[in-house]
């Protein structure tokens, strides 16, 4: 069984690809940016800001599918700046909770976005 999901609010993809795809019982989503549905930056050069506009974009994203953060069991980020990981990090705990999800953190040269300070993609466990 495959399944794509384009989830209301979420900006338009500006290549060849889709939200989030579910398959065999895991939901793959796509690297979220912190952007709005005009696909306009959000948060600024607040990192923090712009973390917590990936993971609200994130839990729209997941729950399409049926999903929570509870269900994810791998995330990977991606830093323009790796010295920015510990004020992302709150913003990651309180999304998660108690729920510890394998992880991959990545220092970029830039992303699509201008301005964009962020990048996160992750796998979740659809529940049944």
């Amino acid at each position: 069984m495959r399944r794509e999901y384009r989830v209301a609010g979420q900006a338009e993809p500006i290549s060849h690809f889709t939200d989030a795809v579910e398959a065999n019982g895991f939901l793959f989503v796509s690297g979220i940016v912190p952007v709005d549905e005009r696909r306009e930056l959000v948060g600024g050069d607040d990192v923090v800001a712009q973390a917590r506009c990936v993971f609200e974009n994130m839990r729209d994203v997941l729950a399409a599918a049926g999903c929570t953060f509870a269900d994810v069991v791998k995330v990977t980020v991606f830093l323009t700046d790796v010295d920015d990981r510990p004020l992302v990090n709150p913003v990651r705990q309180e999304v998660f909770g108690d729920t510890r999800p394998a992880s991959t953190l990545v220092e970029i040269s830039g992303l699509v976005i201008p301005g964009a300070k962020i990048e996160v993609e992750c796998v979740a466990v659809v529940p049944t």
